[in-house]
């Protein structure tokens, strides 16, 4: 499964403690995340990863062009709802494009945590029957 990372700036730690939980299955499928992010979790997990630029500077735009070409199976995107973004408008347009892709994708760590365990069960194989 290809897995996209990405997190509002005050969810990066969050997302780095996700996945230094997570680590062991994360480490069994090919990941990608912008830039900041990617560059925290990669540090802090050891994690080998596709970096795209930071989300602001068109590492959301990177991520959803790899989600309307069908290469990505699930985001976790874990956005902070308080703060307003500068880059609301590519945020959203990632989550447009995962429901018209049928991509599952995680805006918090409660359905991440659900998320990634369906992942470890098999749960979300059938991912790679619908691929074009």
């Amino acid at each position: 499964m290809h897995i996209a990372l990405t997190a509002h700036d005050a969810k990066k730690e969050l997302m780095v403690q996700f996945c230094i939980a997570y680590c062991g299955i994360l480490s069994r499928h090919s990941l990608c995340g912008t830039g900041t992010t990617g560059k925290m979790v990669s540090e802090a997990t050891g994690l080998k990863l596709q970096r795209f630029l930071s989300g602001p500077q068109g590492g959301d735009q990177q991520i959803a062009a790899r989600i309307s070409c069908d290469e990505i199976d699930l985001l976790l995107f874990f956005r902070d709802p308080l703060n307003p973004q500068s880059n609301e408008p590519s945020a959203l347009n990632l989550l447009r494009l995962c429901d018209m892709h049928n991509i599952p994708v995680a805006t918090n760590i409660a359905t991440a945590e659900v998320l990634i365990h369906g992942l470890e069960r098999g749960d979300l194989d059938w991912r790679d029957f619908v691929k074009p």
